[in-house]
C-alpha cells in the first residue's frame, strides 16, 4: 500500500519526497483517524515531503511503527 501525505511548501528542492517503508503498524484508536486502513500483516509505503519527514518520523515512532527503509523519490 502506498500513502501519500499532502505537501504544504511545494517549492524549490525542500519540495523532494520521500517514500518510506514502515511496518509493525495496527489498526488503533489513533490510527483510525487516518483517511487510510492499516493492515498489520504487511509492510506500509508512506509518501512524505521533505517538509514533513521529520514530524512524519516522530509520529510513526509514537505509534510504534518500524522504520524499514527509506527512499528519495526524484
Amino acid at each position: 500500500m502506498v500513502y501519500q501525505i499532502a505537501n504544504r511548501n511545494n517549492v524549490g528542492p525542500a519540495s523532494r519526497n520521500f517514500q518510506l517503508e514502515v511496518s509493525g503498524l495496527h489498526q488503533n484508536e489513533v490510527t483510525t483517524q487516518n483517511s487510510y486502513a492499516i493492515r498489520s500483516s504487511s509492510n506500509v509505503f508512506i509518501t512524505v515531503p521533505f517538509s514533513r519527514f521529520s514530524e512524519e518520523l516522530q509520529r510513526l515512532n509514537r505509534l510504534g511503527a518500524k522504520i524499514v527503509s527509506i527512499q528519495a523519490l526524484d
